[in-house]
């Protein structure tokens, strides 16, 4: 009785199950397919030319960290247009939207909106009409190329298995606008992440990233070091803040030539120093301050103790006291980017199917930090950079410069990079699945 009732169940498996696991999974050849074909998609004309326009509206409004509501408004009203449901606010001007079944696996790709406190000295139609706020990074492509994204994915919604979350983040120039999104809870049910950054220097049609760090981590700090102002002519009545400062300045480079491994890069640099107004008085105080970067956590917390303490140690020899803080709610500690290998292999398989070996380029790890890094933290995740060079420029442009310019043909690519990396995520994650309970549970 056992063995028939066992039979039978066999039977009712492989009738139910079969069709199920077959509608599941894409052939390797189609799969390898897709990204070539969201090309084409984000290239077609009436979909290119948007991304452009909605690209331009938010360089025209560049919007700082945690002020960026009209952004935020022009993302979810093209979001509703899509029918894409989305939560909002988070984290201020934050929001998620959702595209598929609304059900497990969960994997997120991420913009930033923020722009810079920069003028804009690039003249062309679409300037920035804020004074004094300009998008010097690229953020205003990252929100149109993501956008781009939502739109290939909503019309190939029936095919994800899975729930993609679109991540529009606030505050990444310095803000940690996305440790706010995650203590929003924007990752929750997230599974992995992908993020992107335009590249000027790298040519179009080519992507550049790698596996292990990639970004340093970077800390801030600030010291009033602090003497007896007096008269320069006398300086034996005075305690001199700014030969202390200039001693502490020799001293902190010493950390990273001297105590640091050699192999493990780390920087230490002083940008700031105010102290005195007149050329013939000793001020009472100097303030100086500045940032350390290293590619692990470990590093960056050695770093910031042995800063502390050459700080306070070579004002006291100069006979100053000296107080020293790190981070503020401007500037906040960045943990290194660290891109997951399995996702590294799978952007590799991505990026060769869309744009071939050649288009693929090992990048060094450079010494930049990114918020990015505080999804790292929590979930797998991977961030690359996309080449948006434009050869019609007699010199190439910097990020952080008021003359930068990106390559607006290099939209559908970021586009359909997004959606690729996500659709092939959710398609490999079915591969993993060995059972099937018939039950999933409601998360939306």
């Amino acid at each position: 009785m056992n063995s028939k009732r066992a039979f039978w169940i066999s039977i009712i498996s492989l009738i139910l199950f079969k069709p199920i696991l077959s509608e599941l999974s894409f052939s390797s050849k189609e799969v390898s397919e897709i990204p070539l074909k969201f090309l084409q998609f984000a290239k077609k004309a009436e979909v290119f030319d948007w991304m452009v326009s909605v690209r331009r509206k938010i360089h025209e409004n560049p919007e700082l960290g945690y002020e960026e509501f009209e952004t935020s408004k022009l993302i979810r009203e093209e979001l509703e247009k899509m029918a894409i449901e989305y939560k909002y606010p988070l984290a201020g001007t934050g929001l998620i939207g959702f595209i598929g079944s609304g059900k497990p696996p969960f994997v997120a790709i991420r913009a930033d909106m923020d722009a810079l406190s920069l003028q804009e000295l690039v003249e062309w139609e679409h300037k920035s009409k804020n004074p004094g706020k300009m998008h010097a990074c690229g953020h205003d492509a990252h929100v149109a190329m993501l956008l781009g994204a939502a739109k290939i994915l909503q019309e190939h919604r029936d095919s994800l298995k899975g729930t993609v979350v679109l991540v529009f983040q606030p505050a990444e120039e310095g803000g940690g606008g996305a440790k706010k999104m995650i203590e929003a809870g924007a990752l929750q049910n997230v599974e992995a992440i992908f993020g992107l950054h335009s590249s000027t220097l790298l040519p179009l049609g080519e992507v550049a990233s790698r596996s292990g760090p990639i970004l340093a981590g970077s800390g801030f700090f600030e010291a009033v070091i602090s003497g007896k102002g007096g008269h320069a002519a006398i300086p034996q009545q005075s305690i001199d803040p700014i030969l202390a400062a200039s001693s502490v300045i020799v001293s902190l480079q010493h950390l990273v030539s001297r105590e640091a491994d050699p192999l493990d890069s780390q920087v230490v640099t002083v940008a700031k120093f105010q102290g005195g107004s007149a050329f013939n008085v000793i001020p009472d105080s100097v303030t100086i301050g500045g940032t350390f970067r290293a590619f692990s956590r470990e590093s960056l917390q050695q770093l910031k103790q042995r800063i502390k303490e050459v700080i306070i140690g070579q004002a006291a020899v100069q006979r100053c006291n000296a107080t020293v803080t790190f981070d503020s709610k401007d500037r906040i500690f960045f943990p290194p980017t660290v891109n997951d290998d399995s996702l590294h292999k799978l952007f590799h398989r991505v990026a060769g199917d869309m744009l071939g070996s050649t288009g693929i380029k090992d990048m060094p790890p450079l010494m930049g930090s990114e918020d990015f890094s505080f999804y790292q933290e929590i979930i797998p995740g991977y961030f690359f950079f996309l080449g948006m060079e434009d050869k019609t420029l007699e010199q190439p442009t910097y990020a952080h410069s008021p003359y930068f310019r990106i390559n607006e043909a290099a939209l559908p690519f970021g586009a359909a990079f997004h959606a690729s990396l996500v659709v092939r995520y959710l398609e490999e994650s079915q591969t993993k699945t060995t059972t099937y309970n018939g039950y999933y549970h409601d998360e939306l």
